[in-house]
């Protein structure tokens, strides 16, 4: 058994999966960092070491089976283990109305919101349930898209709402071995995709109007958060989000 606790982030390049690496780090863990593109993966790997953490960053699609299983891969050659997993990794079709979105759209973001986090989480079961001592944490972020829509956003709507389900069965599954899953629902983090909030954003009346946001690291603290509890402890959903937003009573 080794000391340090591993983490992996997926969608580590960037907003929420950035902040919530460098929490991570700054609480002692080992983050590998996971994404499609190796330069913004280096970049959080420094600032997870500013924080007085260690990272690794890793390339790969977690849309691909292949990919992943070479991911997981990596990781048990690297570290033996994995104590936390988060499914962070998603992507969103044009806004469009559903008659007119095209297929090819619906099928990506199928692929890396709900299949690319069932193939994360396939493998770290696996490799939870066999490495001594055995057991971890999955994390799925599944949005407050995982409760209400916005207009013209069926798949990515679909795919969170998915997400919950995906969610309860892994918490139920998990128990056996030691494996405890949550979902953290984020609401309007300031990202680079969020940054039109302040300008406006459709809502369910039509109209435009300006939407708050809140500071990406707050849902990274509160990731970190999640993970901290001990083995018998499990938040099965949290809800952070900009105080303000229309979220309740949102339509």
């Amino acid at each position: 058994m080794q000391d340090r606790r591993i983490a992996l982030v997926t969608g580590a390049g960037s907003g929420v999966g950035r902040a919530a690496a460098v929490a991570l780090a700054g609480d002692g863990w080992h983050v590998v960092a996971v994404g499609r593109r190796a330069d913004p993966l280096a970049e959080t790997v420094e600032e997870c070491e500013r924080e007085g953490g260690s990272g690794s960053a890793v390339t790969a699609d977690v849309s691909d089976p292949a990919s992943v299983e070479s991911l997981f891969e990596r990781v048990r050659a690297d570290h033996g283990r994995l104590d936390l997993l988060f499914n962070n990794a998603g992507t969103a079709a044009p806004p469009v109305p559903v008659d007119e979105l095209d297929v090819e759209h619906w099928q990506r973001v199928v692929d890396v919101n709900l299949t690319g986090s069932f193939l994360c989480a396939r493998q770290a079961f696996g490799l939870m349930k066999t490495q001594d001592p055995s057991g971890g944490r999955i994390i799925n972020n599944g949005s407050v898209s995982a409760h209400v829509p916005r207009l013209n956003s069926a798949p990515y709507t679909a795919t969170k709402h998915a997400i919950t389900g995906l969610t309860k069965s892994l918490a139920l599954d998990g128990r056996p071995f030691g494996i405890t899953c949550g979902q953290i629902d984020i609401g309007n983090a300031r990202t680079p995709l969020t940054a039109r909030m302040h300008e406006g954003a459709l809502q369910a009346d039509g109209e435009i109007r300006p939407e708050p946001t809140m500071d990406a690291a707050d849902a990274g603290r509160a990731v970190a958060y999640m993970a901290s509890l001990p083995a018998g402890t499990n938040v099965l959903t949290m809800t952070v989000m900009a105080s303000g937003m229309p979220f309740i009573g949102r339509g």
